[in-house]
């Protein structure tokens, strides 16, 4: 078990995700005129977008596709050394992978896929953002100007996938890529359905939550955080205004102790928004373990998870049936 050596703290953060849209358009709108996302580059297909905090030069690449999903999911490393370690422990743990030459803004990057068939990646070398102009803060602490409109994301946050069976997937990251477990649902039978686990001092960078459809390799969502609770309730209003339907929300969360707001973008994949949450500074803390019974009151209070929490994710079981 990971929780039996040495930390590992090779992986820094969860750096960005390609976001693949049947409606290229639309969710670019989606992205930057309600989420504030600022365009910085395009390649082909798909276009790169920041939010103001990121340090990096992008967070999001939105690429059109013929349907909606998880393009890859992209995690930084420490340092050039760290790379070599994680790749080393990837190849040894029997998951294949291969080496890419990288893209805008990031150097070479290994790619390799989760248990379940999700595709990711980890590198090192980044290019970092530098604002000119109008985009200069007036705090020079702040990666870019605050946005003048829209919901002002600040970061990107985390990412939740649907997997056909949550321990292979947590496992693989707990021994390969040196993630720690924060807390997880286990049910009476002894299945794993969901594992909240993490690279920094949030509750969570990374989860994979059971698909009730059984389908492997499926986005569940990702989220953007906001400074605070009233962001999120103003970008809540900014929704029903642009005629964005919300899913669930504005609510809290029991895990993680997150304030969220979910929607599906024009491209049909599920984006968070979230705010709040604690932190995890015990170098020997104890992963969190929720029962069935537990799970079953819902939200943080009280309120029913909604059922398409639990069969709903991109890209939709019809497309690939089809």
């Amino acid at each position: 078990m990971a929780g039996d050596h040495e930390p590992i703290y090779d992986i820094a953060h969860f750096a960005h995700i390609e976001l693949l849209t049947p409606r290229p358009d639309e969710s670019l709108w989606f992205f930057t005129h309600i989420l504030s996302l600022q365009e910085v580059a395009r390649r082909d297909q798909s276009v790169y977008l920041r939010a103001y905090g990121d340090y990096q030069r992008y967070s999001l690449k939105l690429t059109e596709s013929n349907r909606a999903g998880l393009g890859h999911a992209a995690f930084r490393t420490s340092s050039p050394t760290a790379l070599e370690r994680r790749v080393a422990a990837i190849q040894a743990s029997g998951q294949s992978g291969h080496w890419s030459e990288g893209e805008i803004g990031h150097g070479p990057a290994f790619q390799f896929t989760s248990p379940d068939g999700h595709p990711f990646e980890i590198f090192y070398q980044i290019e970092h953002f530098v604002p000119s102009g109008d985009e200069l803060p007036y705090l020079k602490n702040q990666p870019q100007r605050l946005p003048y409109g829209g919901a002002r994301a600040r970061s990107l946050d985390h990412l939740n996938v649907l997997a056909s069976a949550v321990t292979p997937n947590k496992q693989f990251f707990l021994d390969a890529l040196g993630f720690r477990l924060s807390e997880h649902v286990v049910m009476d039978d002894g299945r794993e359905t969901a594992a909240w686990m993490r690279v920094t001092s949030k509750s969570y960078d990374l989860v994979f939550t059971a698909d009730a459809t059984g389908t492997r390799g499926r986005l569940h969502h990702f989220a953007y955080r906001v400074d605070n609770r009233e962001d999120l309730l103003r970008t809540a209003d900014l929704y029903t205004e642009h005629g964005i339907q919300i899913e669930t929300g504005p609510n809290k969360h029991p895990a993680g102790q997150t304030f969220f707001l979910y929607a599906l973008e024009p491209g049909g994949n599920r984006v968070e928004i979230c705010a709040g949450g604690y932190l995890i500074f015990a170098p020997d803390w104890k992963p969190v373990c929720w029962t069935e019974a537990e799970r079953k009151r819902g939200q943080g209070w009280g309120t029913p998870t909604v059922a398409s929490f639990h069969t709903y994710g991109t890209p939709d079981v019809s497309m690939l049936e089809a």
